[in-house]
């Protein structure tokens, strides 16, 4: 099966989370990307209990890409630090597990796949 991540971001405007979900898919670090929120995020920032809207992205990559994705994230994130959080897919339909190693590893897929 092949090895695939989901890598979380958190950003405060939905155009940032949107820009890196483009970018991450044309230059393909990532196979896909979704972008979904507003959400309310609760935290402590420097001793202070903060409230937020936020919005997230969500990159399908694999543990390979990872390093260049999270560099990518950084050098383009307004936060000082930013939420990155990638988690392992241990189940998934093979064919789309193959899928999304192809396109980052720049195979261009030959069937269609709805996602």
């Amino acid at each position: 099966m092949a090895r695939v991540l989901v890598v979380i971001i958190s950003y405060p405007e939905r155009s940032d989370a949107e820009y890196i979900a483009d970018a991450s898919v044309r230059d393909r670090l990532a196979a896909c990307a979704q972008v979904f929120g507003p959400t309310r995020s609760t935290f402590r920032w420097r001793g202070k209990l903060k409230s937020e809207e936020e919005w997230f992205c969500h990159l399908k990559t694999t543990p390979a890409k990872y390093p260049a994705v999270e560099r990518f994230i950084k050098r383009h994130h307004p936060y000082e630090e930013p939420e990155i959080i990638a988690f392992e897919v241990k189940h998934g339909s093979t064919k789309y597990l193959r899928w999304v190693e192809g396109e980052v590893n720049m195979n261009t897929s030959k069937k269609k796949s709805k996602h």
